[in-house]
């Protein structure tokens, strides 16, 4: 009918009955028909992350699954700024878009957000900070974070550039590669499990491309390989503290 169709999962938690819709369906549909027909811009909107008090069955981040799905797109914006723009542009985009929006920012996050219609373009990774010791890239929630690491790190003399992903697929390799040819260092951030997380993928991408630029191992401070845990939260969230001591390890290999 030539709408523009807008899905909400009111946890991400609970996307996986939809699962086959969504990868055998929605990613598929225009490929098999010969681009001859879509999906109708379809978006789906899916709060993720952890919430602060949720336990495992709502605290889960699941990005990682759809980001290995051709077809897709998956987006992840880390302010109320950011998300009225970037959902703005995945619901314009004729592609199917899971869009992931941070749960715990909900009722922490302020900022002016414009009244106007923008959009801030899709595939295009945002350098918040620039620095020139090592090279940080996170999404969503983590970077408010991460960015409190770089102003630790800076205090003790080391110097932290933070790139926001936004999205993950098709994510934007030159501004990362760019970075970590300049820094020599690369620590990458997420809530999910570390094992299959896609923070893996983005450190198997640069040691392809920045091999001989590389002066430490890629670094990853991530979630726990167990189901989310309610008691042990402060054990298994990628904290502050954990995210220097892992940029100074880096630092000083």
């Amino acid at each position: 009918m030539g709408n523009r169709v807008i899905a909400e999962i009111q946890f991400a938690d609970y996307i996986f009955p939809a699962f086959d819709q969504i990868v055998n369906e929605a990613a598929k549909f225009r490929y098999r028909s010969g681009n001859q027909f879509n999906c109708g811009g379809l978006t789906i909107r899916a709060p993720y992350g952890a919430v602060g008090h949720g336990g495992h069955y709502h605290s889960q981040s699941p990005e990682a699954f759809f980001c290995h799905v051709p077809g897709i797109k998956v987006v992840i914006p880390r302010s109320p700024r950011e998300a009225k723009g970037l959902l703005l542009s995945s619901i314009r985009d004729p592609n199917p878009v899971v869009f992931f929006e941070p749960k715990w920012l909900y009722r922490q996050a302020v900022e002016d957000v414009p009244e106007d219609d923008y959009m801030i373009p899709l595939s295009e990774a945002e350098v918040m900070r620039e620095g020139s010791d090592i090279t940080l890239v996170g999404w969503g929630a983590q970077l408010t974070i991460m960015e409190q690491a770089c102003l630790d790190a800076e205090n003790e003399g080391i110097s932290c550039e933070l790139i926001d992903l936004k999205t993950l697929i098709p994510w934007d390799k030159e501004i990362v590669e760019t970075s970590v040819r300049k820094t020599g260092r690369l620590l990458i951030s997420h809530e999910a499990p570390v094992t299959g997380g896609f923070g893996a993928e983005i450190a198997a991408t640069i040691v392809e491309r920045c091999f001989l630029r590389l002066e430490a191992p890629v670094s990853r401070v991530c979630g726990l390989d167990t189901p989310f845990p309610l008691v042990f939260e402060p054990f298994y969230m990628p904290t502050k503290n954990k995210i220097l001591d892992a940029i100074k390890l880096t630092v000083n290999y």
